[in-house]
């Protein structure tokens, strides 16, 4: 399970994935009595970039809550909560876990969020609390394959997103050293691989992938989706506070990335 520390703009206040500590005399730190009844716990957390006293956190249920420290010492009580309605057509006994939210992050200006759960990254307006408004499909194509995903523990995979400095594209990570880039504004993506080869050759330019049952092995830029390597993630990811620079952590390497347009990266 991923650990981390968010820090507030106000130096004396962190928190991470399971407690939120408030190094304050008057906060009590409070704990499950059994950690062993918990059906919930904290997957993600963000304090607001703008607003100090606001923070929300998302959860293994794929629920978000906002919360108000004016409103009170001890913040076990949220003053919003987001959350989309579940259709019951689509139900399956993997509906829970890829439910799950595994990363949440504010946008630059503070009117939105930002969440990956394991199919979808989602957009969240903090003024709409039923739904998302804008929802992007990663790797679609794995849908098929949550069976086998479950039973290498794949789908418990914690994927994590970024917004671009501007807000107007999305990045996220997925298997065989993918990952993925979204234009929030004309609605299409761009995958890219890295690779060894990269580290070998700096400075090359990465041209876009398709990933498809259908894939022709003499076409470089195709990848076939039966032929995916799981032990290749790409589950880290960064993008620079005001260049269009973004960073990429495989398993045994750091890459970082200049966009020339909307289809091709330097490495």
């Amino acid at each position: 399970m991923k650990r981390e520390q968010l820090t507030n703009i106000n130096p004396d206040l962190f928190l991470n994935e399971l407690i939120f500590f408030f190094f304050h005399l008057d906060i009590v730190d409070i704990k499950p009595p059994n950690m062993e009844d918990l059906t919930e716990v904290i997957t993600g957390a963000e304090f607001h970039p703008r607003e100090c006293n606001l923070f929300v956190y998302s959860s293994s249920r794929g629920i978000i809550r906002l919360c108000d420290m004016r409103q009170s010492a001890l913040c076990d009580r949220h003053c919003k909560v987001f959350e989309e309605p579940e259709d019951p057509t689509t139900r399956s006994f993997f509906s829970e876990i890829i439910s799950s939210i595994s990363d949440i992050k504010f946008s630059h200006s503070g009117r939105y969020m930002l969440t990956r759960d394991f199919l979808n990254l989602k957009v969240w307006d903090l003024q709409m609390d039923n739904r998302p408004v804008e929802t992007y499909p990663i790797h679609e194509y794995l849908r098929t394959k949550l069976c086998a995903l479950y039973e290498n523990d794949c789908i418990f995979d914690k994927f994590e997103c970024c917004w671009s400095p501007r807000d107007n594209h999305l990045l996220t990570g997925s298997y065989h050293n993918l990952f993925k880039i979204t234009s929030r504004v004309t609605r299409k993506d761009a995958i890219f691989e890295s690779s060894r080869e990269q580290a070998i050759r700096p400075r090359q330019l990465l041209k876009a992938k398709k990933v498809t049952p259908s894939a022709r092995r003499n076409r470089r830029d195709e990848i076939n989706s039966d032929s995916l390597e799981f032990s290749k993630k790409i589950l880290h990811c960064a993008y620079h506070p005001t260049d269009n620079i973004i960073a990429i952590a495989t398993a045994h390497n750091l890459f970082t990335y200049v966009a020339k347009d909307s289809s091709s990266l330097s490495s």
